[in-house]
């Protein structure tokens, strides 16, 4: 488990973000690493896709969670 503040670099974000901020730079990066995106660059790159747009999924739902934010 990645901790308080891996999760904010996941993001791109720093401890200090707003609610809006943190939804704005996951919004960012889920769809910079989408595994769509790459699914017609063959399975390597769709395996990495899914692995990373997991990781930002699973920061942003850690960072709500903590938070309090809906």
């Amino acid at each position: 488990m990645a901790s308080k503040r891996d999760y904010y670099d996941i993001l791109g974000a720093s401890k200090d973000s707003s609610a809006a901020e943190l939804k704005k730079a996951y919004r960012k990066m889920a769809a910079a690493h989408h595994p769509d995106k790459v699914a017609h660059m063959g399975e390597e790159y769709l395996k990495g896709a899914k692995e990373k747009f997991q990781q930002i999924q699973d920061a942003y739902e850690a960072i709500k969670k903590r938070r309090g934010i809906k």
